[in-house]
């Protein structure tokens, strides 16, 4: 049986906040903390009750949730940011997972799809909505700076792994991977998770920036059906 997922929800909206905490603490394989309103109380709660996801509101009052998001991952490297606001600003998406977030929610989506993505990030997982994550990707391309002349940081993959990789580039998720390679759904996690550590990447959307600006591109293949 999998360890519970310990969450950490970081908002000073208090009602939503408490709202979203008692809704998510009914799933039985998450864990929700007490909430923190702002950014001193969630790097204090982050230290001693150490969540596994804090899920991270974009502003909080006068404070910038980015800024609390890089103190929670310079003293907690470990652990999944998911952001979460109330605003669809594609520039400090684009921030924010540059800084280290897994994941973008809005505050309108459902509760289920909250803990699916707490889910997902757990596991090396993220979430960036559908309908932007091309353009997401594509300024994450354009700000990247210019690799050098050196070797690929790809060349330290096995070649199952850049396998996975490639696949990840073409758009296929876990399951799809899964068809294409002839593998178990957990087997491409273990790789998946693998690469990752390997890249020194927070997340998918990370490395698939990586490997394209390594050269990789999204293949010909047929996604499956």
């Amino acid at each position: 049986m999998h360890q519970p997922t310990r969450v950490l929800i970081v908002d000073d909206h208090a009602l939503f906040a408490e709202a979203l905490a008692a809704r998510l603490a009914r799933e039985p394989d998450l864990v929700v903390l007490p909430v923190a309103a702002d950014g001193r109380r969630a790097l204090a709660l982050a230290a001693t009750e150490r969540p596994h996801v804090v899920v991270l509101d974009v502003a909080l009052g006068a404070e910038n949730g980015l800024d609390v998001l890089d103190r929670l991952r310079e003293r907690h490297p470990d652990v999944r940011v998911v952001m979460l606001t109330a605003m669809s600003d594609l520039g400090t998406m684009v921030q924010a997972v540059r800084r280290g977030a897994v994941g973008w929610l809005s505050k309108t989506e459902s509760a289920d799809r909250v803990a699916r993505v707490i889910r997902g990030s757990a596991r090396q997982g993220g979430w960036i909505p559908p309908e932007v994550l091309g353009e997401v990707l594509r300024r994450l391309l354009a700000d990247a700076p210019a690799g050098g002349g050196g070797p690929s940081p790809l060349d330290q993959l096995t070649a199952r792994e850049r396998e996975v990789l490639q696949c990840m580039v073409d758009g296929l998720n876990r399951n799809e991977i899964a068809d294409r390679l002839g593998l178990s759904a957990n087997t491409v996690r273990t790789h998946t998770q693998n690469l990752l550590a390997k890249l020194d990447m927070h997340s998918a959307l990370e490395a698939i920036t990586l490997a394209m600006r390594a050269g990789m591109r999204p293949s010909s293949r047929d996604r499956p059906h």
